[in-house]
């Protein structure tokens, strides 16, 4: 026999109890626009009980520090579904915090073995294995071999080298450093990547929550001089958005500013500097709108004007193209997917260089001497990649399937 909630609660105590609802839900409204505390708000696509979704958008446009990280695929019961880590939504969205301000070297928590699997066994498996990365580096007598025996073991280390378009680079970097040298690399990346001024009420789990979880932090000269002081394995692209935003034709060229912005403090700590290639972006996107065209089209004009309006500016001092950090989503087609190739160049020991500290010239030959190692790298890698005999996806794909899909494809001879 039914039992309605009439039968349970007397009928004038339950209108009593709802009027008692109506009346504080409405206080509550009233005030939310005074909450000052970060809000993080999951929310569901698919909740049949409640309308998550619309309550997200209220939300959002009410309180005045709130994110929220979309699940459109799941239910009312979102925290007790199988896929849905609480910490890992809050560790990409950049609100763990140990103290009352956040901050990004000392709050940052490094992935846990579950959460490696689920990025790289899980969401990032078939573009790993479709790509097949070829990782090598040079031992300090120069020979170069694959895997990262070259790469030094103790930090602090400073990997500087060239930015693909749109950072398509890092995710194989990320879990080949997790796995052959248990570290993660701190990315120092753009200010726009860890705020919130881009981001929607509808917003879901993005590259942006992946580049957090694995290490990226804002790139200022504080953070940078704390995570030398910590010895961590830092990665800093000087080309930064001009470079991984680059135009048609500009693919390996590198966008870097006169001034040796890095060199003195690394220096001062007695940084490893590893400077490093990247070759493949051509042989897996094809660049079909870039920067230049969407200026001429009026309403991507607007909105390329918009988005960088009011976001923080890098570089303001820098003059010419390497100074033009202007944000845009380039229009990209997909190949059949080639090969990509990592080298890491032989490491320069900055332990112990005195000069560099007080001799402006001296600072200029190191920084040069630096840039002139990734433009190496990377001819390097595209003279050999030519005579890589599984840079096709058909070829890797034969052998896969004669010795596993976990093995090795073997690649041109370093």
């Amino acid at each position: 026999m039914a039992v309605e909630l009439a039968d349970i609660i007397p009928r004038d105590a339950l209108l009593w109890k709802l009027k008692l609802l109506k009346s504080g839900a409405a206080y509550a409204n009233s005030r939310l626009h005074a909450v000052q505390a970060e809000v993080l708000l999951p929310a569901s696509g698919k909740d049949n009980l409640l309308p998550s979704g619309g309550e997200a958008d209220r939300l959002f446009k009410t309180l005045k520090n709130c994110r929220v990280r979309y699940f459109k695929d799941n239910g009312h019961t979102l925290l007790l579904e199988d896929g849905i880590n609480l910490l890992s939504v809050i560790k990409g969205a950049n609100m763990y915090r140990r103290g009352r301000q956040r901050d990004f070297v000392t709050d940052y928590l490094p992935p846990t073995l579950n959460e490696f699997k689920k990025t790289f066994d899980e969401d990032n498996k078939l573009f790993h294995l479709a790509l097949s990365p070829v990782m090598m580096s040079t031992l300090t007598n120069g020979k170069i071999v694959r895997g990262l025996a070259g790469v030094p073991d103790q930090g602090p280390v400073l990997f500087m080298g060239y930015h693909a378009l749109m950072g398509i680079e890092l995710s194989p970097l990320y879990e080949e450093f997790f796995k052959e040298k248990n570290t993660v690399v701190r990315g120092l990346g753009h200010p726009v990547l860890f705020g919130a001024s881009t981001e929607t009420s509808r917003q879901e789990l993005s590259r942006f929550d992946t580049v957090s979880m694995y290490g990226g932090l804002p790139v200022t000269p504080i953070n940078m001089y704390r995570l030398f002081e910590r010895n961590q394995y830092v990665l800093l692209y000087p080309g930064g958005v001009r470079e991984a935003l680059h135009r048609k034709g500009e693919e390996y060229k590198l966008f870097w500013p006169d001034q040796p912005e890095f060199v003195r403090m690394a220096a001062r700590f007695g940084v490893t500097v590893v400077p490093f290639g990247f070759v493949g972006e051509d042989d897996v996107l094809e660049l079909v709108l870039d920067y230049n065209d969407q200026k001429n089209i009026p309403y991507l004009r607007e909105w390329i004007e918009s988005i960088n309006k009011d976001s923080q500016r890098v570089r303001d001092s820098v003059k010419g193209e390497e100074g033009n950090q202007d944000m845009y989503l380039p229009a990209i087609v997909p190949k059949v997917p080639g090969r990509f190739y990592y080298l890491f160049g032989k490491p320069i020991k900055m332990k112990g260089m005195n000069n560099v500290l007080r001799d402006r010239k001296s600072t200029n030959e190191v920084y040069l001497h630096i840039k002139s190692e990734v433009d190496n790298a990377l001819a390097y890698l595209k003279r050999k990649r030519e005579e890589d005999p599984y840079r096709s996806i058909s070829q890797r794909a034969v052998y896969q399937a004669t010795w596993g899909v976990s093995a090795q494809v073997p690649t041109f001879e370093p």
